[in-house]
């Protein structure tokens, strides 16, 4: 069982004194249930005692205990004495609402609403599922037509592939919790940009993985000089990058950055997963980049694996991904992968396959609409949020939008009670960073994006914001 340490705690929950007028204790709780919510405090995990906490955050133990009865009475906390007390989540239900059902919107995920060309290509599938049920139905590598059209789409942009260098997967998610645990023997140093995805990061600590950062800005992208010693000093196994419209900043890494930090992975024998999940959603147009394994020395270099998948650009309710690999990789992926599952759903890949006969028509429709949702979403900010910095993305579907106050947490409360469910900004980063951010999807439907802006406006009024320098925790003084 894992435990969370009372500093480590404290750090998490820095800038909990807010000036809502709620009592301590219930702040106090009200910012463990959303870290527990965010899986920034796994399930099962044991926190730290009451008079530790207590001594932490400058408060009296019977405030942390009166904060514990709450978590207990919410289902958020499981205590035996003698054992101390656990992370838990309550019926599921009642903490992730149904939006339809209850009127909750949900911007914790980036995601599209499906195309209606997937239920045409969902009937044709269907029918053409009896071609395929003489055989088990396992497929732990992926249709041979379907490999051979991923294979063909990366040597249509710029990189040869063969349909043996494919492995089709059930999502990106599942592709990159394989490779991290195929690829990383417990201990073993990883590294991954931050902020960053949060299922990469628990993909990679669920393999044992130490995790080495990189900073990633809106302003700057990404932290040069930071990312060649991170892999000069650590020689990290593996390394996660998100090259492409980065989430949750947008930005995309340069040509020059994308060959010298490839050069740097085969020197130090790091091998590189490029998740490329966004990489065909650019809103600008210009010149897209090669997939990234086209920028190493060699015609594609065996030190990157890239990870695709259609549930940013189809729908997310298609769990199809793959992977694209030298041979002997994805020969030992097959090998590996029976032990977390049996082989990718046919009538999915069917589907896919149908879709890939007009895919660049439908990036240049989700173009269009994600062109249309970031400009509706900056306008909708710059008019009732005027006070927040909102940067300009070229692609993708997010926007990583700095509040000026370390307030992220405090605001995503605030906006449960407004009917809008949002990720705050620390759920992307390591140990409670980036408070000061807010990822905000630019990929929902018009009416939701303004009901979104006007929940977010409304919860922001009642943020207690304040400086720094009067949280210790925040200011570094402890």
């Amino acid at each position: 069982m894992s435990s969370v340490s009372a500093r480590a705690l404290a750090l998490q929950l820095a800038g909990w004194r807010g000036s809502t007028g709620e009592p301590a204790y219930s702040a106090i709780a009200g910012r463990v249930r959303l870290l527990v919510l965010d899986g920034r405090i796994t399930l099962g995990a044991r926190l730290p005692a009451e008079r530790d906490l207590a001594s932490q955050l400058d408060v009296s133990r019977t405030t942390v205990s009166a904060a514990y009865a709450e978590l207990r009475d919410a289902g958020f906390l499981r205590s035996t004495r003698g054992s101390g007390s656990v992370a838990t989540m309550p019926e599921l239900q009642a903490q992730h609402p149904d939006p339809e059902s209850t009127g909750y919107l949900d911007f914790t995920k980036a995601s599209m609403p499906a195309l209606p060309a997937v239920v045409e290509a969902a009937r044709r599938a269907v029918d053409q599922l009896p071609a395929h049920l003489g055989s088990s139905g396992f497929d732990p590598i992926g249709l041979p037509q379907l490999r051979q059209a991923l294979a063909d789409r990366y040597t249509a942009r710029g990189l040869p592939t063969s349909p043996d260098q494919i492995m089709v997967t059930i999502g990106a998610q599942h592709a990159i919790a394989l490779l991290s645990r195929t690829l990383l023997t417990r201990g073993d140093r990883a590294l991954v940009e931050s902020p960053s995805y949060p299922h990469g990061f628990e993909a990679l600590r669920d393999a044992g993985a130490r995790l080495v950062t990189v900073n990633v800005s809106t302003e700057d992208g990404w932290d040069e000089l930071g990312l060649e010693q991170a892999i000069q000093r650590t020689s990290p196994s593996l390394g996660y990058l998100m090259p492409d419209f980065h989430n949750p900043t947008g930005r995309t890494m340069s040509a020059e950055l994308r060959k010298k930090t490839i050069a740097l992975a085969e020197t130090h024998g790091t091998i590189l997963i490029a998740d490329e999940t966004m990489a065909e959603l650019d809103i600008d147009g210009g010149e897209p980049p090669l997939p990234f394994a086209a920028y190493g020395a060699a015609a594609s270099s065996p030190n990157v694996v890239l990870v695709g998948s259609v549930g940013k650009t189809v729908w997310g309710g298609v769990r199809i991904g793959w992977i694209r690999a030298e041979r002997p990789l994805i020969q030992r992926l097959v090998l590996a992968r029976s032990s977390g599952d049996l082989g990718t759903p046919i009538l999915e890949q069917l589907i896919v396959l149908n879709l890939l006969e007009d895919y660049d028509g439908i990036l240049d429709l989700r173009r269009l609409q994600l062109g249309d949702g970031r400009d509706r979403l900056e306008r909708l900010l710059a008019e009732r949020l005027p006070e927040w910095t909102v940067p300009h993305v070229a692609g993708g579907l997010t926007t990583w939008v700095n509040l000026g106050e370390p307030v992220s947490s405090q605001l995503t409360l605030a906006a449960r009670n407004e009917g809008l469910l949002i990720a705050a900004g620390p759920r992307f980063g390591i140990d409670g960073a980036f408070e000061r951010f807010l990822r905000i999807p630019f990929s929902l439907t018009a009416p939701d994006t303004e009901r979104a802006v006007d929940a977010l406006a409304a919860a922001w009024k009642t943020v207690g914001r304040y400086s720094m320098a009067d949280n210790p925790y925040l200011a570094g003084v402890v």
